[in-house]
């Protein structure tokens, strides 16, 4: 039987999680392994792929469901950069090309390292952790070089169990709710095929506070058109007199909420006609130029809605679309650095589930991946009036980086 790479990523952001604090499932055991390490580094084309990866991810994702979506790029890049470590000859130049920006793998993942080292440092209020893992089937013949890696470049966990076993529903649930203090309570539903090998586990946990809180007496409702055309009134921040960076391009002006740690904010980009049209012709450069092209402006008048919003739903076919098709076939597929066994692993599926909450203090959000396998203009000088009454691109964004952390349709 084909052996199965079976590869969970998750991203979370949620309220609190203690430091060094993990849950050991009662059905796993955590090993230890020799640490392969690197020396974290930044990449300017690592960053410019990732920026470009996560808005096709939006893009695609968006035409298949014909509904609003909430994605993670962030979360879905370092799972996959985890899985780039088993594999080798053109499914790993597919890593490499799709999340590296044709760089190494080395470079990937210094560069992940170095995300993971500064979003994990972070100023003002902003609390940001990651934590990775990797979970082994006693059958799986992982090889040795591949844990280490996980450990010393994503400082995994190590578990062993059973990934058939029942048990692990509720090990695995349990791991990424603790990560994500209960936004994702369930990723799965019932245990993995018999043959799956591994799972690699990521989760990220982010609480941002805006610079510049927004007034609870403000906050009025108002109409909200949909994309279909329908109406709904809904709760509206408010804010008025107050300088926000203001972005203007080619059909569509937007504003940037910095969070007060100086590096991230939540962004809002409203276009002058449908969001179909002006989504589907938008590329990564596009949105990186938009961002870097925010200047500081008058807002007379700014208000979006008070929000919660969630999505789940499948990548492996849009994933493929992307330029990842090796790794889910199983006549190309080469993880041969993954494990020893001889008939090879390829990824059969993946899982995504996000959820982000926004009020008058800042934004909440939460996001898991399980991946299994089988065998941009000038802003007006005078004061700006923007109303977001209908539908927007949304996302969090680092802005030293350009890296999208969530990216989001509201309509």
């Amino acid at each position: 039987m084909k052996r199965m790479l079976a590869l969970l990523l998750t991203c979370a952001l949620s309220l609190s999680l203690l430091p060094g604090c993990t849950t050991a499932s009662a059905a796993a055991k955590e090993l230890s392994a020799p640490e392969v390490t690197v020396t974290p580094a930044d990449s300017e084309a690592v960053n410019q792929a990732l920026a470009e990866f996560g808005l096709s991810l939006l893009q695609n994702t968006r035409e298949v469901e014909k509904k609003p979506v909430l994605l993670s790029p962030l979360s879905v890049a370092l799972a996959l950069s985890m899985a780039a470590n088993g594999a080798d000859g053109d499914t790993l130049a597919q890593f490499e090309t799709v999340l590296g920006g044709n760089t190494s793998l080395e470079e990937l993942n210094a560069a992940c390292a170095q995300l993971m080292a500064d979003y994990q440092r972070m100023g003002g209020s902003t609390t940001c952790s990651i934590a990775n893992s990797l979970w082994c089937d006693p059958e799986g013949q992982i090889k040795e070089e591949f844990v280490g890696k996980c450990r010393g470049v994503f400082d995994a966990q190590v578990f062993q169990a059973e990934l058939s076993d029942s048990a692990i529903v509720k090990d695995l649930n349990g791991w990424i709710s603790d990560h994500t203090e209960k936004m994702i309570p369930q990723i799965i539903d019932k245990p993995f095929e018999e043959a799956t090998a591994a799972l690699l586990v990521n989760a990220l946990y982010l609480k941002n506070t805006w610079a510049a809180e927004f007034d609870p007496n403000s906050t009025l409702e108002r109409e909200f058109t949909h994309e279909s055309g329908k109406t709904e009134q809904m709760d509206f921040l408010n804010a008025g007199q107050r300088d926000y960076p203001y972005i203007q391009g080619d059909g569509v002006q937007g504003v940037v909420l910095p969070y007060d740690d100086g590096r991230m904010g939540f962004l809002a980009l409203l276009p002058d006609g449908d969001l179909d049209s002006w989504l589907d012709d938008l590329e990564g450069s596009d949105l990186s130029q938009l961002i870097a092209g925010a200047e500081d402006a008058l807002f007379l008048h700014l208000a979006l809605p008070k929000f919660e919003a969630e999505w789940s739903g499948s990548l492996t076919g849009i994933l493929s679309e992307l330029g990842l098709d090796a790794a889910f076939d199983p006549s190309r597929a080469d993880f041969s650095q993954l494990g020893d066994n001889p008939e090879g692993y390829y990824l059969s599926q993946v899982i995504h589930a996000a959820k982000i909450e926004v009020n008058e203090k800042g934004t909440e959000a939460a996001a898991a991946t399980v991946v299994a396998a089988a065998g941009a203009g000038e802003p007006h000088t005078a004061g700006i009036r923007l109303v977001l009454d209908r539908p927007f691109l949304y996302g969090i964004i680092d802005f030293e980086t350009g890296v999208p952390l969530f990216l989001g349709t509201f309509e």
